[in-house]
């Protein structure tokens, strides 16, 4: 059988990786100017733009007044160790997991912690049943599966009055969905996965009572040093005004900075929202059109707006995973889709970032690719 042609234009921007990301449209190195390089980042001018990384992404974000903000190492992975060694064992724990991060946290409390949680796991593409949770414990788990294209519809199902924490890993949420702050006491994300910043720092949120149990809390196993959040039994205020656990990157922490002031320029978090779902309603529309591929998460309500997993479901494929790395490979090998095979972990098909640094424009150019790489390898 033959091969088909290919389409005629492709995406400018081919990065539809789900992390790190698509830098902004807009980005160039020449932006990073103004990175005090080289200088302390205990400097007056380190601290400066420290802080104001820290501020603007509670304006951005509509994190309230007080919420403590941090900027802390290791990414969204040291964000959320940081958070569960440092305030989990005071109660009873119910971890949530509908995907492999999700799952990583499961075994870092069960294995690792040694505790005796609760464990709730749903299949890939779906999520668990929320109403079923018991927030007088501490509930641990992923706002947006990253790794499933699954994300919680809402808040509705964590009331006021709970006793326990949420502890939530929002990394591919933050900046693409609206988060309801009163529901959440300790949220985690990542530079790299939304805005499009570069890896190895992480942001750790903390609500009054995320930091009232730090502050009357201590954990039964020592902590090391870079999970330390007190000392003397209260709360290390500097690492939440920019005075950082260890050095972060000061040309890293500059473009977080471009990243937001990007962000800002396309409407704050409401036009975030507005770019990822435009993208996704592309795709939505390829899906409809098409009887060979089907979302991951098949109820419209848990769908993510972000990292949106797709599979084949021709009858006519034999081996589903070869057959999705080889449409991947056909992608990059054209030069117009770069890291979209599904994570190793999830089930076979293709995973494409739709977050707002992607141009819908871009998302559109690509979808006669996808049909083209389907049949040229059904025809192969």
């Amino acid at each position: 059988m033959s091969i088909p042609a290919q389409p005629a234009i492709k995406p400018a921007n081919p990065r539809f990786s789900s992390g790190p990301c698509a830098k902004n449209p807009t980005f160039t190195l020449d932006a990073l100017s103004d990175a005090p390089l080289g200088r302390s980042h205990r400097a007056a001018v380190g601290k400066a733009k420290l802080k104001a990384a820290i501020e603007t992404t509670r304006e951005v974000l509509g994190i309230p007044a007080d919420y403590k903000i941090g900027i802390v190492p290791a990414s969204d992975t040291g964000a959320m160790e940081m958070a569960m060694w440092s305030l989990l064992g005071a109660r009873p724990v119910e971890m949530l997991a509908w995907e492999s991060f999700g799952a990583g946290w499961v075994t870092d409390v069960v294995k690792q912690l040694k505790l005796d949680a609760k464990v709730t796991v749903a299949d890939y593409g779906q999520i668990v049943d929320l109403n079923a949770i018991d927030l007088n414990a501490d509930v641990v788990f992923t706002w947006n599966g990253t790794t499933s294209g699954v994300r919680v519809p809402n808040g509705d199902f964590i009331p006021a009055d709970r006793q326990g924490l949420t502890i939530c890993d929002a990394t591919s949420a933050a900046f693409a969905m609206d988060l309801p702050w009163d529901k959440l006491d300790v949220t985690t994300f990542s530079w790299q996965k939304v805005l499009g910043g570069e890896a190895a720092h992480g942001m750790l949120i903390l609500s009054p009572r995320a930091v009232e149990r730090l502050e009357s809390y201590t954990p039964a196993w020592p902590l090391p040093k870079i999970f330390r959040l007190t000392k003397g039994g209260k709360l290390i205020d500097g690492i939440f005004s920019g005075a950082t656990i260890n050095t972060p990157s000061m040309l890293a922490v500059e473009d977080y900075l471009v990243a937001l002031d990007w962000a800002k320029s396309v409407g704050g978090l409401k036009g975030m929202i507005t770019r990822a779902d435009a993208n996704t309603a592309v795709l939505e529309t390829f899906v409809e059109e098409h009887d060979w591929i089907e979302f991951l998460a098949d109820d419209p309500a848990i769908r993510s707006n972000t990292s949106v997993c797709v599979k084949f479901t021709d009858d006519r494929i034999t081996d589903g995973a070869a057959f999705a790395k080889a449409v991947a490979k056909r992608l990059e090998d054209a030069g117009v889709a770069y890291d979209v095979g599904a994570y190793r972990d999830a089930p076979a098909g293709l995973r494409i970032w739709c977050g707002g640094t992607v141009e819908a424009a871009d998302v559109q150019a690509l979808m006669p690719w996808i049909d083209w790489a389907f049949n040229a390898e059904i025809n192969a």
